[in-house]
């Protein structure tokens, strides 16, 4: 299978998303899609799946190519079951399954009814005969997979993550030669995730997906196609490769640029000069001193930050006390207490359905509780990112809608900021700020309500599924405020990677109503839990018992070998950094030479392979070591 994209573009009015691109979709490739909201990668995966038309451009395919699209917002038809929604497609294989489940469950409501009797039999022999058993097993396990578990329940009784789940489901189970996902991870909890890592890593076909999911991204595709400024760059490797080689590509421009203006400011002198004494000007020179003013430069916009001022902190925080909430035999959380610090950073995670959300709420309202309470100190300014913008007008202007909030705010170092500055440093150029909210995009509608939480100044930050719908740069943009942000963060996740970088506490909905709580981020947790599940799982010769989660330091240590390698690895690694170095600079010497470069970009690709081996040792290392030296 193949897919070739050939000089795509495609324009919204004046806003243009793709301006010719071009690239191939082979066979077994998994390609991550990214950019910032409103670039139109949903755009592009709805042309390629022939749900959206293209301006200009080409794309071929082989004859009978197979495609199924996951869409953010799928269409559902609420009179059917949850089996018989994923099963919608018309093939014949399908269409049996359908007929013999419908026969099936007729039957269990009439089982002395001859003429159903008879009806099942003839669909299990047109079972038999399409080899369809494995397919319905295969259907129920993916359902389960993904917490779906009452499959004659109707659709229209769902939530709205179930009818996401649902989707999903549908898509996984179709027999396709591309697989195309936008943000398959929203919704989901992180076993789940997990799951589905395995699910598309074993899968046959290719797949084209968006996620903001890093962790995802790195496990799951082996090539990234970002699309910025109306523009694709193609990476091959994963998301940390990714991102080694866009630096490499942002630096190799800013030294061309800086090249390219010094070029430009010696023709601008030879121009005027050539003009003031009226001499005969060479038609070739200004020519390249006309191309030369008519090139424009891309500039990186992940320097774009935010500095916002907060309300001070005083020394009463929130207090939960024996914290309890059910609804009739359904137990959520019970006799949870806790006392906040000033500096926490609390993620929250748990299956879906659990209670997180709730408790969030309960934050805001305390009366949404059974029993006990959650106390709040005088000084505490709640910043709430729920999941849905409900104050959110979407006639109003964007610039509109952050000026209902403040028109000015002050930054930590007391300086005024208005709020059209504010959303500049928060990727919103002037067209964005006086267009209608209905007008953008859904990631940059959360990005806006992002920004109008984050003017508030709160001291206390509290979101709900922050990483959905919003992109992998406005992330880093939020994670870095976060690292400044002097007040407390609690928020309920299922990125894996976000709760790693912002949390140093982790509440875990368990069983039977219980948070536990756990020091260190995610990935830490996930030590933990593995370290104590292994310890459960080995037999035990001794009558001496252990403290659940401790880990014996003498049966958990480096090999010798590891310590060597451990004492080493920086030295290896700055002398491969070094050596990178080196072959950029021949690189940009012999610009001109093909023959050259050829060879010096084999040395390249290989030096940044092994870059990476020693990184990814290092890190395994160096998470090992800190297990042994917390026990």
């Amino acid at each position: 299978m193949q897919i070739l994209v050939d000089g795509l573009s495609k324009s919204y009015g004046m806003k243009v998303l793709f301006d010719k691109i071009s690239f191939i979709i082979a066979n077994e490739d998994k390609i991550g899609l990214i950019g910032i909201n409103g670039t139109g990668k949903s755009t592009l995966l709805k042309i390629i799946a022939g749900l959206e038309t293209m301006d200009e451009g080409i794309i071929s395919q082989n004859k009978n190519i197979r495609i199924e699209y996951l869409s953010q917002s799928p269409i559902f038809h609420d009179n059917l079951t949850v089996l018989n929604q994923v099963l919608k497609g018309d093939s014949e294989i399908f269409v049996v399954l359908r007929a013999y489940e419908s026969a099936l469950n007729a039957l269990a409501l009439s089982p002395d009814n001859s003429s159903l009797t008879k009806k099942l039999l003839h669909y299990s022999d047109e079972m038999t005969r399409l080899n369809a058993w494995e397919l319905e097993s295969q259907v129920k396990t993916i359902l389960t997979k993904l917490s779906i578990t009452n499959f004659n329940e109707s659709v229209s009784s769902l939530s709205g993550g179930q009818r996401k789940r649902l989707a999903l489901a549908s898509s996984l189970i179709s027999s396709c030669d591309l697989l195309i996902l936008d943000e398959p991870t929203n919704h989901l909890d992180n076993n789940t995730i997990d799951w589905l890592e395995s699910y598309l890593l074993d899968r046959n076909g290719a797949l084209l997906m968006v996620t903001h999911d890093r962790y995802f991204l790195d496990r799951v595709v082996s090539k990234i196609i970002e699309i910025d400024h109306s523009k694709l760059y193609i990476y091959d490797g994963n998301y940390t490769t990714f991102l080694t080689k866009k630096l490499e590509r942002i630096e190799l421009s800013e030294k061309l640029e800086h090249k390219r203006n010094n070029f430009f400011q010696r023709e601008l002198a030879w121009i005027r000069r050539g003009a003031l004494a009226r001499s005969t000007k060479q038609k070739a020179r200004i020519k390249r001193f006309d191309t030369l003013s008519d090139t424009h430069f891309t500039r990186n916009d992940e320097t774009v930050s935010i500095s916002i001022g907060y309300t001070r902190l005083g020394k009463k925080t929130i207090s939960f006390e024996h914290a309890s909430k059910s609804y009739d035999d359904l137990t959520l959380f019970s006799d949870f207490s806790y006392a906040l610090q000033k500096d926490e950073r609390i993620g929250i995670i748990g299956p879906n359905g659990a209670g997180k959300t709730t408790l969030l709420k309960a934050l805001i309202d305390p009366s949404l509780l059974s029993s006990g309470s959650i106390v709040s100190g005088p000084t505490i300014n709640i910043g709430y990112f729920s999941q849905d913008a409900t104050d959110m007008d979407l006639n109003k202007l964007a610039i509109d809608y952050i000026k209902d909030t403040a028109e000015f705010i002050k930054t930590k170092e007391n300086i005024s900021i208005s709020a059209s500055s504010m959303m500049e440093r928060f990727l919103f150029d002037d067209a964005h700020q006086y267009t209608p909210i209905h007008t953008l995009s859904g990631g940059e509608q959360r990005r806006l309500y992002l920004l109008k939480i984050l003017m508030l100044a709160p001291n206390v930050l509290i979101f709900d599924e922050p990483t959905n719908d919003l992109d992998i740069d406005t992330l880093k943009i939020l994670e870095a405020y976060l690292d400044d942000f002097s007040g407390i963060v609690i928020a309920v996740s299922h990125d894996r990677y976000f709760l790693d970088r912002v949390c140093n506490k982790i509440f875990s909905f368990e069983e039977k109503g219980k948070i536990v709580v756990y020091t260190g981020n995610y990935s830490d947790y996930m030590s933990y839990r593995q370290a104590h599940l292994s310890k459960l799982e080995k037999p035990t010769h001794t009558n001496n018992t252990t403290k659940v989660g401790k880990i014996n330091p003498k049966k958990l240590k480096l090999s010798y070998q590891e310590k060597k390698d451990y004492e080493s690895l920086d030295s290896e690694i700055d002398i491969l950094m070094t050596q990178l170095d080196q072959v950029e600079e021949l690189l940009i010497l012999h610009a001109t030479d093909f023959t050259k470069l050829e060879s010096l970009a084999a040395k390249k690709e290989l030096l940044e392979m092994k870059l990476l081996e020693k990184i990814d040792y290092l890190e395994r290392l160096e998470a090992l070591v800190k297990i042994i030296n917390n026990n």
